[in-house]
């Protein structure tokens, strides 16, 4: 795609009526998704369908091959969670534990983030926080911790690399200054992942009461966004976003507006119904965010970016601990304490909103 977006982008709305005829044709039940592994994660559902991992893998395949603007690391996570229930409801069968099948799921989830992005610790927590809001598995906590390593290992044995950044720059908050830098990039990154999470959840209510029929509402909302990546910067805001973040810790050109134009974007594609994740454009938005802010704030723009990229991811998604630990892994303990500082102030500047529209809050549990 990247060498011949110009040639596969024009057709990315026929792309769209094949991804939602292939949903309709085999399982439309897969076509909830993430949803699914929540529901099932919060015994709402007890099995879900097999037939999702290569439904949700093709579908992906295809979204990023004709231009959609979609992340990966739902794929990932949808994967491990059908295989690991399929596996939990057999053993469920034979061995008497506990909780079995929800450790199972969130073992699956965090060994599915665990090989995709080869950060088994914001893997682990990543899973166990994000089906409830505030509240943590721990039950799961070895379980998950064995194979968000191994899927880890695995997938860089088998040849993917891991996005890392070796940042050698410190940023010390020692004065007012650099407090109210830190408040207002914390504050900065929380509205942006609050945005993204309200928008999406808002985009996709929108189009599905204005279109009911999938068919239709991808077929023909996929037309202008085709027209739109096209012509805007030439195909620069297609994919993953991958581009952005290498630009962003490589000081190369990165735009005030590119943050807004690739979280627009990707809420448009995953809305009218393509298949994909979220958090892979979030890193990217955050990344990008940053640069432009630290530019402004005078704070070295990579430092800024990696914070961007843990702290938009965090308050997307509402959890609190993986964002912290993503931004340990993939950038080094240099800049431990702004990092923290600012992916807790994001998370409370979201709110409670969340990209993931099944997730509970911890309150609901207790009701329960």
């Amino acid at each position: 795609r990247t060498a011949y977006w110009q040639y596969l982008l024009p057709f990315l709305p026929l792309s769209g009526l094949l991804i939602v005829w292939m949903y309709h044709h085999f399982s439309t039940l897969s076509l909830n998704g993430m949803s699914l592994i929540f529901e099932t994660g919060q015994k709402k559902r007890d099995q879900i369908p097999l037939v999702l991992v290569p439904l949700v893998m093709i579908g992906t395949w295809i979204t990023h091959l004709f231009g959609g603007s979609a992340g990966r690391e739902g794929v990932a996570v949808q994967i491990g969670a059908a295989v690991s229930n399929n596996v939990g409801r057999l053993v469920d069968k034979t061995i008497d534990i506990e909780n079995s099948r929800k450790m199972f799921l969130i073992t699956g989830m965090a060994a599915g983030f665990g090989g995709l992005f080869q950060t088994p610790l914001a893997a682990v927590f990543f899973a166990m926080e994000v089906i409830v809001a505030g509240y943590l598995e721990y039950d799961a906590l070895l379980p998950a911790l064995i194979a968000a390593y191994t899927a880890s290992f695995t997938s860089h044995f088998l040849g993917l690399e891991k996005f890392a950044v070796d940042i050698q720059d410190t940023w010390t908050v020692t004065d007012l200054r650099s407090m109210i830098s830190l408040i207002a990039l914390g504050l900065a990154f929380g509205l942006a992942g609050r945005c993204f999470s309200v928008l999406l959840q808002k985009a996709k209510k929108l189009f599905g009461e204005k279109i009911s029929t999938p068919l239709i509402r991808i077929g023909v909302m996929a037309i202008p966004l085709a027209a739109l990546l096209f012509v805007i910067h030439g195909g620069r805001y297609t994919g993953l976003g991958t581009n952005l973040i290498s630009a962003s810790f490589a000081g190369e050109t990165i735009y005030g507006y590119d943050w807004i134009l690739k979280l627009l974007f990707t809420v448009f594609t995953l809305a009218i119904g393509f298949q994909g994740g979220e958090v892979t454009p979030l890193f990217s938005i955050g990344a990008s965010l940053g640069v432009v802010l630290g530019s402004i704030l005078g704070i070295p723009p990579i430092i800024c970016g990696a914070l961007g990229y843990a702290a938009v991811f965090g308050s997307a998604t509402n959890t609190l601990i993986a964002p912290i630990l993503i931004g340990l892994e993939v950038f080094g303990n240099r800049n431990t304490l702004p990092l923290i500082l600012v992916c807790i102030l994001a998370y409370l500047v979201n709110g409670n909103h969340s990209i993931y529209g099944a997730q509970q809050k911890a309150l609901c549990r207790f009701e329960e």
